[in-house]
């Protein structure tokens, strides 16, 4: 099958050919660069509307075959997609072959799976315009972690664009960063979710002060990168994969691939980035879905094909995959004697007692890696004690070794919630989580690995606890156990509302309003 795919999201205007016999990709790109400050839709759109009709053309002259059209139908700026919408339908009748519809960011996990032949990866969306983890389940793609505010990309465009840089910053960034040392900025993870609001804001301030240039871009890849990575490695933890993908144009960063990498061989985990063709906008990853798609015949009518500019990878049946994802065979189970390693630490069973080593991770820059263990062996020794007085049940602390830095605790129940999930339990989780909130505690890291089954519900692993009275961020802890449940259970719908029903009735009716509207930012970001 030979598959013309077309790409104009944002700023490149692409056309490639797929041929599945060969797994032979041509791509044919035009990209639009703006002359100052980010990308301006009215000009990328102008540019789409020129190039699109050029390089469709270069690519038909490359073949003298086509069985489908596939187009970018989102997420994007909409006058881009309208434009490339348009085109795609006026081929596919022409040619009278069937339409794709598919979508970018899938597209991107779907490029890095197809060249590295994992069977059930972990992606890492890490583009101009999003962030996410996305993992395979229950034939979706579920985002398991998102970014709170702007795309990677972006966030690193709006502090290029505030030292003078143009468009893109990403590379003269990477560049300018040989030659720094490190500085202390905000390094924000809320379980998978992160968000770079703190650290721009900081990297600016930084540079306003007279930090030297080539310090803050430093460590402004050192700490953006540093969160990406630890998301990607609590994403493979929960999800029990072994396989990670890169997917993205911030994925061409030679400093973020090696993070990654060290992450996933600490672990025993593959790592695969597609080469960087593949990782930058482009027509080439459109094609090769659209084939998978048009294979299976997930088409779409040419008179019901409008462009969806804030579609999500999670809105779309997988038809293209067969069978269910791949893991570990789990069951209601007890700690083993052994070590065993979570995305956070070491944990080993010591007479009766576990035995938590937050190890270093050599992705990290030391200082950061060294200031974020002790901080989080802190936090966690003081709200598991701060919330088992409240009632809530926690291990009992039985030592703590801030240098070590290591925690001891209690060993308590016989499984994960995400080895084992009932309506009764995850009701458990919501009203244990509303007594917390009560007092202003953030459990800040409340996944289905984190709360212990038994003869009782347990919450452990609080490490990314802190106090606050704010809306927002106990609303955030709801947020990261739902999408923990939506990403490990096999029937999630009445587990969420379940949890929810309880957190209402027990807590503030108010967090589940501001739930509702932290669910809905998760979405296409143009600027």
């Amino acid at each position: 099958m030979r598959v013309l795919g077309i790409e104009g999201t944002a700023w490149a205007a692409s056309a490639a050919v797929y041929d599945s016999g060969s797994d032979e990709v041509s791509i044919f790109t035009d990209e639009y660069r703006p002359e100052s400050g980010g990308i301006h839709p009215r000009e990328a759109a102008e540019h789409m509307r020129e190039a699109i009709p050029e390089v469709v053309g270069r690519a038909r002259d490359s073949t003298d075959e086509i069985d489908a059209v596939a187009v970018s139908r989102g997420p994007g700026l909409g006058p881009c997609l309208r434009i490339v919408g348009t085109a795609g339908r006026a081929l596919a009748g022409t040619l009278d072959v069937p339409l794709v519809g598919v979508n970018h960011m899938l597209a991107h996990l779907e490029i890095g799976r197809h060249r590295s032949g994992f069977d059930a990866p972990v992606c890492l969306n890490a583009s101009g315009a999003n962030a996410h983890l996305l993992g395979y389940h229950n034939g979706r793609y579920r985002v398991l972690g998102e970014t709170m505010d702007t795309g990677v990309g972006n966030a690193i465009d709006k502090f290029t664009r505030h030292v003078g840089w143009s468009h893109p910053g990403g590379p003269k960034v990477e560049a300018a960063a040989a030659d720094g040392e490190y500085i202390d900025l905000p390094y924000v993870v809320k379980g998978m979710d992160f968000s770079f609001s703190g650290v721009m804001s900081a990297a600016k301030a930084a540079y306003d002060d007279g930090e030297a240039i080539e310090d803050v871009c430093f460590s402004l890849q050192e700490t953006i990168f540093a969160m990406l990575t630890e998301v990607a490695e609590r994403a493979l933890s929960l999800t029990g994969s072994d396989e990670l993908v890169l997917g993205g144009g911030v994925g061409q960063n030679e400093r973020l691939r090696e993070m990654l990498d060290a992450m996933c061989t600490a672990r025993g985990a593959s790592f695969h980035a597609p080469e960087p063709r593949f990782l930058r906008d482009n027509a080439g990853m459109i094609a090769v879905l659209g084939a998978k798609m048009a294979a299976v015949g997930d088409t779409i009518p040419i008179e019901d094909s409008r462009v969806r500019p804030e579609f999500r990878p999670d809105e779309v049946p997988v038809t293209w995959r067969a069978g269910s994802d791949r893991r570990p065979a789990r069951s209601a189970r007890s700690v083993s004697e052994a070590p065993q390693r979570g995305a956070e630490a070491t944990v080993a069973i010591d007479d009766g007692n576990v035995v938590k080593t937050r190890v270093p991770k050599s992705y990290r820059h030391p200082d950061l890696d060294e200031r974020l263990r002790r901080e989080r062996t802190r936090s966690e020794a003081r709200a598991t004690s701060d919330a088992r007085r409240l009632g809530v049940p926690t291990p009992v602390l039985r030592d703590v070794d801030e240098q070590e830095p290591r925690i001891v605790l209690e060993r308590v129940g016989n499984a994960d919630l995400r080895d084992d999930p009932t309506e009764s339990r995850v009701r458990d989780v919501g009203r244990l989580l509303a007594t917390l909130h009560a007092a202003d505690i953030v459990h800040g890291d409340p996944t289905t690995r984190n709360v212990r089954v038994g003869d009782r519900t347990w919450l452990i692993d609080f490490g990314l606890a802190y106090h606050t009275d704010a809306t927002e961020d106990h609303a955030m802890d709801l947020h990261v156990f739902c999408q923990s449940l939506d990403g490990t259970a096999a029937t999630p719908e009445p587990l969420v509302s379940a949890f929810e029903d309880a957190y209402r009735d027990a807590g503030d009716p108010a967090i589940i309003d501001q739930l509702r509207t932290i669910e809905g930012r998760g979405r296409y970001q143009s600027e």
